[in-house]
């Protein structure tokens, strides 16, 4: 990214340019970026291509003032905190489903952000409702947020390390949980963007995917609740918990929510690729 790239993300999510890659520019970041930029996935549901690549993903959520799903909003974030500094490493999680079923592999995109002063960091920008903050990577204690109380523990009998093919120790795949029921699985060795195709592809053209069977449009409050617009259903969560819904009724009211909830303009309702 280029510094006109960089001032025009940090314009679209409301931040000035941190001074250092600190944490506490991190924890604004992340919680400006889940307040500004929705969490969806339109594209699936308007016949638009998804792409992995960072012109791209920028044209969407900057130019175009767009969301996305994981691999889109964390791969635009991270490339947006890399160039302001921070180790951003890419990695890769299967989510945990029905029955704690782990999904696909490449299933989600997470990162782990290393600041000058308070080490390493799980920042998720992309996983619906989840943490507000990014979470510190190493403690392996409960974790108060906004979002609900995390941890990330290491998973598996194999908790203190595995072999590889040669022998040598690998660390061991770490559980991400919140409010203690597992969210996904998270891999620690770094990927890079292009490895997470196979994934977008599946989850938006799949019909076992949940992506393709309703569209759904998501962001976090600046009083630190939820809007959630899935197909014509308009839920607004408070941060104490009590829930508001209301189904849309025409086009244009579905189109003005779009616009006026979620800053995304819209020349048609996206329509379910694959219906439940």
């Amino acid at each position: 990214m280029n510094s006109a790239q960089v001032d025009a993300y940090l314009r679209r999510i409301g931040v000035e340019p941190p001074a250092w890659p600190t944490v506490d520019a991190l924890r604004e970041l992340h919680l400006r970026h889940l307040q500004t930029v929705p969490f969806e996935n339109l594209s699936i549901h308007l016949g638009e291509e998804i792409v992995l690549e960072e012109k791209r993903l920028l044209d969407k959520v900057v130019g175009a003032r767009r969301g996305g799903f994981c691999y889109e909003l964390n791969g635009a974030f991270g490339a947006l905190l890399a160039a302001l500094g921070f180790d951003v490493a890419l990695l890769a999680g299967r989510v945990y489903g029905d029955g704690e079923r782990l999904g696909i592999p490449y299933d989600h995109l997470a990162l782990r952000v290393r600041t000058v002063d308070g080490g390493d960091w799980l920042a998720d920008v992309g996983f619906g409702a989840h943490s507000h903050l990014p979470l510190a990577f190493g403690d392996r204690g409960e974790q108060e947020d906004p979002g609900g109380t995390f941890r990330i523990v290491e998973a598996g009998p194999d908790a203190a390390g595995v072999r590889g093919r040669h022998g040598t120790a690998q660390a061991a795949d770490l559980d991400v949980s919140r409010d203690g029921r597992p969210q996904y699985r998270l891999e620690v060795r770094p990927r890079v963007l292009g490895d997470f195709v196979a994934g977008a592809w599946w989850h938006s053209t799949s019909p076992v995917s949940h992506f393709t069977r309703s569209p759904v449009c998501s962001r976090v409050t600046e009083d630190g609740g939820r809007i959630t617009l899935s197909g014509p259903r308009l839920t607004v969560t408070a941060a104490d918990g009590t829930r508001d819904e209301r189904e849309l009724g025409a086009d244009e009211e579905v189109l003005g929510a779009y616009r006026e909830r979620f800053g995304i303009g819209l020349d048609k309702v996206p329509v379910a690729r694959n219906p439940a």
